[in-house]
């Protein structure tokens, strides 16, 4: 495979802080785990199922979605798919780990948030707040792991 198109450039990585870089990775986490909670709470809502199944899919989903967007980049480039999952796997997973945590249990603390209707403004409050919360949460983990060459430290060895 030809790395050529890996190169880094040496004078835009000074520019970037360590508090910078948890802030993106912690911010494409999140953008994952939002993807896949919602699309597993409006399925497992829409067929009707109960709060276990539907945080299951929800969860299940918001992996998928977040490994499949570090993941994308690297298919873009040319690596096989098993190159771009192990990749993934090694920058997201603590991450989503720690949010999907964060974000079911904060939907199941706040009074009514799993039962409410979709279509109600206290929904989509609770699910932004538990996420936001989640974030929180997440970013320490993820600048210490980036610090020790780990977490989303791996995505930026591979650009």
């Amino acid at each position: 495979m030809d790395h050529n198109h890996h190169q880094h450039n040496a004078s835009h990585a000074p520019a970037e802080s360590l508090n910078y870089i948890a802030l993106v990775a912690t911010l494409h986490c999140l953008l994952g785990c939002a993807i896949g909670e919602v699309a597993g709470l409006v399925i497992g809502t829409h067929l009707g199922w109960g709060n276990g199944p539907t945080i299951a899919l929800a969860i299940v989903l918001a992996f998928i979605s977040g490994f499949t967007l570090t993941a994308i980049p690297f298919l873009r480039r040319g690596y096989t798919l098993r190159q771009a999952l192990r990749i993934a796997f090694a920058a997201d997973a603590a991450s989503i780990t720690i949010m999907e945590i964060v974000d079911n249990t904060m939907m199941l603390i706040i009074p009514g948030a799993m039962n409410a209707p979709l279509s109600s403004a206290f929904f989509w409050v609770s699910m932004l707040a538990s996420l936001a919360i989640a974030g929180v949460v997440a970013y320490p983990v993820n600048r210490w792991l980036i610090a020790r060459g780990k977490g989303h430290a791996v995505v930026h060895e591979h650009h």
